[in-house]
């Protein structure tokens, strides 16, 4: 038979093909199939983390264009001039800065 020699991060394997025939209705068990919650767990690890991470960047975005906007409305509301316009009255703005920062 032929050897193979698989590699991933963790792991490096050699395979020895013995028969390239093999029935499609035969499924064997390597013994990686553990169904329980902590296995499938740790092997989508990588995904949750990052699944994680974009709802957490997507809420402090949202939030940073909802503070800056608020600041505006309110620079708007105290009768200064509009950014559009030529005015820097946000830069005074507590609450245009925390929009910015987050």
């Amino acid at each position: 038979g032929s050897l193979i020699t698989l590699s991933c991060l963790s792991h490096r394997v050699m395979c020895q093909v013995i028969s390239s025939a093999v029935p499609a209705d035969s499924v064997q068990d390597n013994g990686t199939s553990d169904s329980s919650w902590i296995t499938r767990l740790e092997n989508n690890y990588g995904f949750y983390i990052g699944l994680g991470l974009a709802v957490f960047s997507s809420f402090l975005i949202g939030s940073s264009v909802i503070l800056k906007k608020k600041g505006l409305l309110r620079l708007v509301e105290k009768g200064g001039t509009r950014a559009g316009d030529g005015g820097h009255g946000y830069l005074k703005d507590w609450l245009w800065w925390a929009g910015l920062l987050t």
